[in-house]
């Protein structure tokens, strides 16, 4: 179980192991921003709430690759595991326009969707089928990249991931 490391600027770096975080907090580094409640990390002579996020106390300049590599966890996960076609839960990815007909295989055309949508939909368009795309699919932040393969605490990071990266329509199901 990781920890959410912010620069100064609670801009999300990456995720840290529990001990390089702790390390960071006793060199006095970090400050712990959030905590587990009634869970602490225990030493000889310390002991600490266990940190769930932790803040940098100087800013640190972070490149980040412009390009997050696409992949069906990446999409899964950008999506919040919600089928595009009708919001259920998705495991699978699907494309929009589909492969077969020429469609490129890209963050604009890749969505999650679940087995009965992706199975119903098979090689057709949206226009064949009469349906409609919950969202415009697009590439994901890096902030959401960081998250990819942790969603159990993408809830707890939430206010400073600010996920997931897609940009609604009035036709998202609730």
């Amino acid at each position: 179980m990781g920890v959410l490391l912010l620069n100064a600027t609670y801009e999300a770096i990456r995720i840290l192991p529990l001990k390089r975080a702790v390390a960071l907090l006793l060199q006095e580094k970090a400050e712990a921003i959030e905590v587990v409640d009634g869970q602490y990390v225990r030493s000889a002579n310390v002991i600490l709430d266990k940190p769930e996020v932790i803040r940098l106390k100087y800013y640190v300049k972070i490149p980040y690759k412009s390009k997050v590599p696409l992949s069906n966890k990446a999409v899964l996960a950008r999506d919040g595991y919600k089928c595009a076609f009708c919001g259920k839960h998705a495991t699978t990815v699907d494309h929009v326009y589909p492969k077969a007909k020429g469609g490129k295989h890209e963050w604009t055309n890749v969505v999650a969707a679940c087995r009965s949508c992706n199975g119903k939909k098979s090689d057709k368009t949206l226009e064949q089928m009469g349906w409609e795309l919950k969202f415009v699919p697009g590439p994901p932040t890096a902030k959401t990249w960081l998250v990819v393969g942790t969603p159990e605490k993408a809830e707890a990071w939430a206010d400073y991931l600010q996920l997931p990266n897609m940009q609604r329509t009035n036709k998202e199901v609730a």
